[in-house]
């Protein structure tokens, strides 16, 4: 995968916007105005998603490519390279793992109106 597909597939999801609020280097992916997933645009080859914490380890201890999340809380974040071995099914679902962590926390009402848009 890279930027380009990692691009479209956010988009792809319901209610999403990206935008760069931390300057021309992130680009960043948000849900009901919550971050759901940066990507670093200098070399392209990694994004920073959101993870339960207990699958957030798992995956790390699982995937060489898998880190804690840079910048970000360790605990929430894992930052992912996409030059490696996995697939873009992996990814993919690490992306939309990341995206339903984000709708979930969002207040019930916004759920359904992003529901509703789909």
């Amino acid at each position: 995968m890279n930027i380009e597909e990692l691009r479209d597939y956010c988009l792809a999801l319901p209610a999403v916007e990206e935008g760069f609020p931390f300057g021309e280097e992130t680009l960043v992916f948000k849900v009901g105005g919550k971050i759901f997933l940066l990507a670093g645009l200098q070399d392209g080859h990694h994004f920073n998603a959101k993870c339960d914490p207990e699958r957030a380890i798992e995956l790390r201890e699982r995937y060489t490519e898998v880190k804690p999340g840079y910048h970000m809380n360790k605990a929430h974040w894992n930052t992912v390279y996409m030059s490696g071995t996995l697939t873009r099914k992996q990814l993919c679902e690490m992306i939309a793992d990341s995206y339903q962590l984000v709708l979930k926390s969002l207040p019930k009402k916004l759920q359904a109106e992003i529901a509703d848009s789909k």
